[in-house]
């Protein structure tokens, strides 16, 4: 698995005109599932995203979770995370199929529901439009 992480002070997720997921102050979590990943995978993904101390502590340094702050996560599946781009045209050979990859994406979210008390989600192979209001900003990779 391979997830762009935003620190957000906002975002949302729409599916044909309508709001399907949105949280305040927290994580945007693009996620893509590889060929490889499993169930070992998931979790440790969802212990990462949960446990990313990318949030300022009272001396302004980096040094908070979404947990700690009490913050909530968007995670929003996106299979190009994982796109080569080493030639002019993205190549996607290292994700997983829809059909492999949307068991594993509900269980990476499953889990991550166990370590933060707001999880929302977009809407697994659809197209989406994501709105995001960073703060930072701060984006990380996590893989």
């Amino acid at each position: 698995m391979k997830a762009i992480v935003q620190r957000v002070a906002s975002a949302r997720v729409e599916v044909e005109g309508r709001s399907v997921g949105e949280i305040g102050k927290g994580l945007l979590v693009l996620i893509a599932v590889g060929r490889e990943d499993d169930e070992a995978a998931l979790r440790k993904a969802a212990e990462r995203v949960a446990n990313l101390r990318i949030f300022s502590d009272a001396d302004g340094k980096m040094n908070l979770s979404v947990r700690e702050i009490e913050g909530a996560v968007l995670a929003v599946s996106n299979f190009t995370v994982l796109g080569d781009t080493r030639q002019r045209r993205p190549f996607f050979g290292a994700s997983a199929s829809g059909d492999t990859a949307q068991p594993l994406f509900e269980g990476f979210v499953s889990h991550l529901r166990t370590l933060v008390s707001q999880v929302e989600t977009g809407e697994f192979g659809a197209d989406m439009r994501v709105s995001l209001v960073n703060d930072g900003p701060v984006t990380v990779v996590v893989e």
